[in-house]
């Protein structure tokens, strides 16, 4: 199973959400199918570009909670300075895409930064 993190500015539209997954899918040489859920912190749970995004790509919305963050934050491979002041994480979308898919989950690579959204790729090693 392959989750996308996802962390963004306020503001942002479903568009732009849509976009920065589709760039980290392509620098992963993977289409959109290989896919199978979004991941965010509860923060952002209700955004309407959010929701819309998840609906538009028929992916489910996974929210992990504060403990498997923390825990999945230890492996991130990147260090935002916006992220720990906003957040507490070194990467919002690293920390998300870990924390959804358990401690199996390894990040593909660092984080994609498309504009005011963040994406990260994590896999959980089962089939895709």
């Amino acid at each position: 199973m392959i989750a996308a993190g996802l962390g963004f500015r306020t503001g942002v539209g479903a568009r732009e959400i849509i976009a920065a997954i589709d760039a980290a899918l392509a620098a992963h040489r993977l289409p959109r199918e290989a896919l199978a859920a979004l991941a965010t912190l509860a923060a952002k749970a209700e955004d309407k570009a959010l929701l819309e995004a998840s609906q538009i790509l028929m992916l489910p919305l996974l929210i992990p909670d504060r403990a498997r963050l923390n825990a999945a934050n230890a492996h991130c491979l990147t260090q935002s300075a916006a992220s720990l002041a906003a957040s507490g994480l070194n990467s919002v979308s690293e920390s998300a895409a870990l924390a959804a898919l358990g401690a199996r989950a390894r990040l593909l690579g660092p984080r994609t930064t498309l504009g005011p959204v963040a994406c990260a790729l994590a896999s959980d090693g089962g089939a895709t």
